[in-house]
């Protein structure tokens, strides 16, 4: 990093999607966030941040929670502030995930989804998850601590076609050396 180089310091990741049709069950998606330690960077996270919590210290949480997608703009939004995270994080994964208690569901079953990640008004990444159609859940961004203490962003969509309560916990692998 050089003097006018800081890295990605706080980002916001926005999801949303259009309410399921009249007299069909209510299509939720979920933002998730999973941050991995130094020490293990590629293996159980050190703590998840879900709808109804928040990471520990208060740097990873969520503004907007939306259970049907109805409403205007984006129907969900998380705040990650890589800037005050403690140095023993190495790695921060965020996903979506598609509940599946009032049906069973891929991306291809919710209209019209959209994805935008930003620092500030800089946008970093747009997706529609045309990729991974198929999927009950995907990740949506990496975000890696350098030793000079930034952080870079990775972006790129990967689908989890699995049990999405399993997610959580193999998310991290995705972009395993």
């Amino acid at each position: 990093m050089n003097g006018l180089n800081k890295g990605i310091r706080k980002v916001e990741i926005a999801l949303r999607w259009d309410p399921s049709p009249a007299g069909q069950p209510p299509t939720d998606l979920d933002l998730v966030a999973a941050t991995y330690l130094a020490s293990d960077p590629y293996g159980t996270p050190a703590f998840v941040v879900h709808f109804d919590s928040r990471s520990p210290d208060g740097t990873i949480y969520l503004n907007r929670d939306s259970h049907d997608g109805k409403g205007f703009g984006w129907d969900e939004i998380m705040t990650v502030e890589l800037n005050r995270l403690d140095s023993r994080y190495a790695r921060v994964v965020v996903g979506v995930i598609i509940q599946q208690r009032s049906a069973s569901r891929t991306f291809v079953g919710v209209a019209n989804p959209g994805l935008r990640i930003r620092e500030g008004y800089t946008e970093l990444a747009t997706d529609d998850f045309g990729s991974v159609l198929g999927a009950t859940a995907a990740t949506v961004a990496e975000f890696e601590r350098q030793e000079d203490g930034s952080w870079d962003f990775h972006p790129g969509v990967h689908g989890f076609e699995g049990d999405p309560a399993t997610f959580t916990q193999t998310m991290g692998r995705t972009h395993q050396p």
